[in-house]
């Protein structure tokens, strides 16, 4: 499974894919904070995490089938066909006028978006070398934060004047030149890479034999437990509950966000070079579940406050996503679709636990009871840390 390493030559496509990264990571990170509240507009709190459960069932049914789909027709092809269907649903939610058209585009959204990033692992990884797979991938991924950065305070603006359809229109807007580059680039990305052939069933069992890729699987499933909750509750708690402006969020989820730019290439340095991934992986535990329960435990609207604790869950989260990439990647190649199509399974099961949960405990409790059981959940990190070989 894991392959030699071999010299990186492949500097321009990768120079691409990060550019490529970067414009998606807009695209999706625009309607990303605001979906919870838009779905507000039709449907309970209860009934929105029901939308994210039965979108992320169907992102779950869909990943399991892709690899099938990438070796039939190609990771390229297959990356322009998803992109169309993308576009479709950022259309369609600027045109939801009922609950029920609001559901259909966001499952097509929380598909695509997931089997994109499906696409985009692929092709980065076919220009990667293991010896800098620390450096490539926190780079590609510093890529993708600062189009998450740059997105929360222009979608917050855009929604202080209730313009929800122009945020999904600019969305739209950058596909264009997402496929424009894609399609113009097509001799630099395109890949004769030869894939892996086996039943997803063959694969799981394979992968769970595997303790170092079982390990970073639920390392990973853990990250996306938390990022479930911060797309999808803190908007939630933090606007409808303790009555924090709009206009603040968008600064605090922006700021909070810089963590994501300024950690992840120093340590995926120091991962390839010096000590390895699971000692910073430790340390991104800790921090995380600690800002958890810091969550939970503060329930007046202080925004510096909430701007300290939001700020040091994100240094948490971006040590652990570091290490996490830096890690799998290099135990992995790019024909192991299998493993990368399970082990980018963890972002939709993710939101299908979260959601899960969240329906559970609000139906009893506070929502803010939510972040406390959440960071009761993150300690498990630590014994999945302790589980794997580090690569130094």
């Amino acid at each position: 499974m894991p392959r030699q390493p071999k010299i990186n030559k492949n500097r321009l496509p990768l120079l691409i894919l990060y550019f490529l990264g970067f414009l998606l990571a807009v695209s999706n990170a625009l309607p990303a904070y605001i979906q919870s509240n838009f779905l507000r507009q039709f449907v309970s709190l209860n009934l929105v995490s029901l939308f994210f459960v039965v979108a992320n069932l169907l992102t779950v049914t869909a990943i399991i089938f892709f690899p099938k789909w990438i070796k039939k027709l190609k990771n390229y092809f297959l990356t322009k066909l998803v992109l169309v269907v993308y576009l479709t649903s950022l259309l369609g939610l600027t045109l939801a006028t009922s609950s029920l058209t609001a559901l259909f585009s966001i499952i097509l959204f929380t598909i695509t978006t997931n089997l994109l990033w499906i696409n985009m692992d692929v092709l980065v990884e076919n220009f990667s070398a293991d010896n800098s797979t620390g450096k490539t991938r926190t780079i590609y991924f510093t890529a993708i934060n600062l189009g998450w950065i740059i997105s929360p305070a222009f979608s917050s603006y855009l929604i202080s004047r209730g313009e929800y359809t122009l945020i999904f229109l600019v969305a739209a807007f950058l596909v264009v030149p997402f496929f424009l580059i894609f399609l113009a680039q097509k001799r630099h990305l395109k890949s004769q890479a030869k894939y892996s052939k086996e039943k997803i069933t063959l694969t799981v069992k394979k992968m769970w034999r595997i303790k170092n890729l079982r390990g970073i699987f639920f390392i990973s499933l853990l990250l996306q437990l938390f990022y479930s909750s911060a797309v999808v509750y803190i908007p939630i708690y933090l606007h409808q509950n303790l009555g924090m402006d709009w206009g603040i969020l968008g600064i605090l989820f922006s700021l909070m966000l810089i963590p994501f730019i300024i950690l992840e290439i120093p340590a995926g340095i120091i991962a390839d070079k010096y000590i390895g991934e699971k000692e910073i992986m430790f340390i991104g535990v800790f921090i995380l579940a600690a800002s958890l329960f810091l969550f939970y435990s503060i329930e007046t609207p202080t925004i510096w406050l909430w701007g300290a604790v939001l700020f040091a869950s994100r240094v948490g989260a971006s040590l652990i996503e570091a290490m996490r990439e830096t890690y799998f990647f290099k135990i992995v190649a790019a024909k192991d679709v299998g493993y990368i199509n399970i082990f980018r399974m963890t972002a939709p099961l993710g939101y299908i636990i979260g959601p899960g949960l969240a329906i559970l405990i609000t139906s009893y409790l506070p929502l803010n009871y939510l972040f406390l059981i959440l960071a009761i959940i993150m300690l498990s990190g630590f014994g999945f840390i302790a589980s794997i070989k580090d690569t130094k």
